[in-house]
């Protein structure tokens, strides 16, 4: 029972610290994949000129990926 407790009480540890480390940083986490655009997809929809939200959330998404961590 001791190796639980004291294998959980690191694992709280660890992500408290991860977590501490996210805020004080305030850059957002990069996902590894790619998503769509490693399938050569720019955009999900068909348009051909983006919504005014769209472009709203694509600009803030260049602003997020300008501030990422890695």
């Amino acid at each position: 029972m001791e190796v639980f407790v004291l294998t959980f009480i690191v694992l709280l540890v660890v992500v408290a610290a991860m977590a501490i480390g996210y805020m004080v940083q305030r850059k957002t986490i990069a996902g590894s994949c790619g998503g769509l655009a490693a399938l050569g997809i720019e955009k999900a929809c068909d348009c051909d000129k983006p919504c005014e939200k769209r472009q709203e959330r694509m600009r803030k998404e260049k602003e997020w990926q300008d501030n990422k961590i890695i």
